[in-house]
């Protein structure tokens, strides 16, 4: 049996195959109830009222500290952090040696010399291992998700989002909400607890994280929804809430660029059997035995605007190289609007006789992980990869987040996604199924007109 990602790999024969045919289910909110009403009604509240998230579960934190804290993460990170005072936050987006995603989290900049980074595995891991490998005078300590960690988070996490958001902190505090700028962070007070606060959106509206001790939970949760009572908050549970980014336009789960280049072999021994790169299936229309066809870069999937050269870095080299020949600016993330017509008409094939299109999940109809569908023109050319797939109430549609070539990318530009995999794979949550093409409108990233204009504004 394989102890480690490079061992499995090797057992299967290929990246590829041991992702593709991996028998893990998808990943999936612990903990939290998949819906408090129903989750058509929580996906309208974040943009009609306000809606609380409850974070504590699916996400894995590492703190770092120490004096070589900062350094560590300015020598991962493809962002600047010449600017990072403490009670600030920055996303922190890594990549390997080639320029391809690894992945991204927040950055809690807590204390002097002391960090912590909250999200899911790929990113958390490539801290983590550098961290402790890399010679750098820091400690760490983690608390995993949910899902791999036996009994209760060492804190717990919300966040109050939406129209009414600053409402239900103001009536929580008993205070008005401070004029924070974006991703700058306070503390309050609720439910006699102390909270540590970040001025944040989900969704694209405006709102909170909050956070804080485990033991706290219950009375600031407590807190939370008796003043939320007054503006309609509405608790928000595990199928609605994967389906926010699918209106503010982040792309959640790239396939981190790990799996062949030759200097990462390291990694991958040091990566377990049952970690989260060895274990998540990979599915979709799109099929590659090349697993860096699957690759992204941060130009596509909308980090462009973040990447700065002032500092040395893994990845430098390579993202230095695609703005000088061009390829940063080839493809572009988009939202795909998909045809309702050609949308129902495949998810009503269950109701006819023999084979019909791939189940569609909802609100998420992603069966896998890491998901890539092939995105064609109208003569069949495949022009990007179509990711985040789910339907959302507000917009009345099934909506992707997306890459396409930038010649594509135009608003309004009719495009198809190819719903279904070639050859059914053994996966689990895959049926017997056949293929089909679907009509989309290519519209901006984020699809949310908040999102894009005004939420991060100071």
């Amino acid at each position: 049996m394989p102890s480690n990602l490079e061992e499995a790999i090797a057992e299967a024969g290929s990246p590829h195959t041991l992702l593709w045919e991996s028998q893990s289910p998808p990943a999936v909110v612990p903990r939290v109830v998949p819906e408090f009403t129903n989750w058509r009604d929580e996906q309208l509240a974040w943009r009609r009222t306000a809606v609380l998230y409850d974070q504590s579960h699916h996400m894995a934190d590492l703190n770092i500290s120490g004096p070589d804290a900062l350094r560590l993460i300015s020598d991962l990170a493809v962002n600047s952090v010449a600017n990072f005072p403490v009670d600030m936050a920055k996303q922190f987006v890594a990549v390997g040696h080639d320029g391809h995603v690894i992945g991204d989290n927040i950055l809690f900049h807590l204390s002097e010399d002391e960090y912590q980074a909250v999200g899911i595995p790929p990113s958390i891991n490539w801290m983590h291992y550098h961290a402790v490998t890399g010679g750098y005078d820091v400690e760490v300590w983690r608390d995993d998700n949910s899902l791999y960690r036996a009994g209760d988070p060492v804190v717990y996490r919300y966040q109050v989002q939406g129209p009414g958001a600053l409402d239900v902190i103001r009536d929580a505090t008993g205070q008005e909400p401070p004029q924070l700028k974006f991703f700058h962070m306070t503390r309050f007070t609720i439910g006699g607890r102390e909270v540590r606060a970040l001025r944040h959106g989900m969704a694209g509206e405006p709102g909170f994280e909050l956070w804080g001790p485990w033991e706290d939970n219950e009375a600031v949760h407590a807190a939370l929804l008796k003043a939320g009572a007054a503006y309609d908050l509405t608790q928000v549970g595990g199928r609605a809430y994967h389906t926010h980014a699918l209106e503010s336009g982040w792309l959640p789960r790239p396939l981190p660029a790990i799996y062949t280049d030759e200097r990462l072999a390291d990694y991958r021994r040091w990566l377990t059997e049952n970690a989260y790169e060895t274990t998540s299936p990979l599915g979709g229309s799109f099929f590659s035995e090349q697993i860096e066809d699957y690759y992204l870069t941060p130009y596509e999937i909308g980090y462009g605007r973040i990447v700065a050269f002032d500092h040395d870095f893994i990845g430098r080299a390579a993202l230095e190289q695609m703005e000088a020949d061009g390829s940063s600016t080839r493809r572009t993330k988009v939202t795909l609007v998909w045809n309702g017509d050609d949308t129902a008409d495949a998810a009503g094939s269950k109701y006819r006789p023999g084979p019909g299109a791939k189940y569609f999940n909802e609100p998420m109809a992603l069966y896998d992980t890491f998901h890539y569908d092939r995105v064609e023109d109208a003569d069949g050319n495949v022009i990007g990869l179509s990711t985040w797939t789910g339907y959302s109430a507000n917009e009345r549609a099934m909506l992707s987040l997306a890459v396409i070539d930038a010649g594509a990318a135009v608003p309004g530009t009719e495009v198809f996604v190819v719903w279904g995999e070639d050859t059914p794979s053994s996966k689990a949550q895959v049926e017997d199924h056949v293929q089909v093409r679907i009509r989309a409108t290519v519209e901006p990233a984020p699809l949310s007109v908040e999102a894009r204009t005004s939420y991060r504004k100071d």
